[in-house]
């Protein structure tokens, strides 16, 4: 089973189609949704939100920022856990399962396989997100220094180099969905069950980072670190967080997936 032949299976398949179209959709709905859009109500609301919208049409680094920003918290979390909760329980939901063990393939090697191919795709959406958001965004705005909204201008050479480092951090947090999504999709048989799953397990701890009464306790939650890459827009960039999180991430994926190839690796396959 090379992974080769994997990827053209996922490729297609519907969801992938529809899952990469719309990171190529997204850029362009919130472009148009700022050239249509009224600017009477800026005054509504304040925070990092509001000044990470005010930055965003002064150029296509902060345009891409911007996309990246409001995708973050939640539809790069659904397309993660689709891709990787789907790969494993979608064939066992249909019924193949046993016929790909049947050629017979070695199951960690299946698993591996699935996995490898469920994280590129993973990658691909990542990347066509931001990538088409810089495209669309500085043919509109422009090529100007990266704006931050707790320091100076960036400027454009070492903004690349910054918006590169946010998209390596965010696809190692996302390695935590990822996890958790690829081992629910070992323990059922109902894919749907498996991307849910994970999307409101990650839901749920994000909500718990954001009870103070907790305390300590929530610096071990998966979501903790999640919004560290904000650092990289400060001037000198903060990477304490950031190297904090990547270490959690890099944890939690490897128990997520260690548990999955134990699983698969000793459970009976019949479906």
């Amino acid at each position: 089973m090379p992974i080769w032949a994997e990827i053209k299976r996922q490729a297609s398949r519907r969801r992938t189609q529809l899952a990469l179209g719309f990171m190529v959709l997204l850029p362009l709905i919130v472009l148009l949704a700022f050239e249509f859009g009224s600017g009477d109500d800026d005054d509504n609301g304040g925070g990092q939100f509001s000044s990470l919208v005010d930055l965003a049409t002064s150029g296509g680094l902060n345009f891409a920022l911007f996309t990246i920003f409001v995708s973050s918290s939640f539809l790069l979390i659904v397309v993660v856990a689709l891709f990787c909760g789907d790969t494993v329980a979608s064939e066992a939901s249909w019924g193949s399962l046993r016929y790909l063990l049947a050629i017979p393939v070695p199951r960690a090697r299946l698993l591996a396989v699935k996995l490898v191919v469920a994280l590129l795709y993973s990658l691909t959406a990542l990347f066509t997100l931001t990538g088409v958001a810089l495209l669309l965004g500085t043919l509109r705005y422009g090529w100007h220094p990266l704006g931050s909204t707790i320091a100076a201008e960036i400027p454009a050479g070492e903004g690349v180099l910054r918006l590169l480092g946010i998209l390596g951090y965010l696809a190692v947090i996302l390695m935590i969905v990822a996890g958790l999504a690829f081992l629910l999709s070992v323990l059922t048989d109902a894919a749907l069950g498996a991307v849910g799953g994970a999307v409101l397990l990650w839901i749920l701890s994000s909500i718990l980072d954001q009870i103070e009464a907790l305390g300590v306790i929530r610096n071990v939650l998966p979501t903790h670190y999640s919004d560290a890459w904000l650092g990289l827009l400060s001037t000198p960039a903060q990477t304490d967080d950031i190297v904090k999180g990547a270490i959690a991430a890099v944890c939690y994926a490897t128990l997520f997936w260690g548990t999955a190839f134990w699983r698969f690796t000793r459970k009976d396959i019949t479906s």
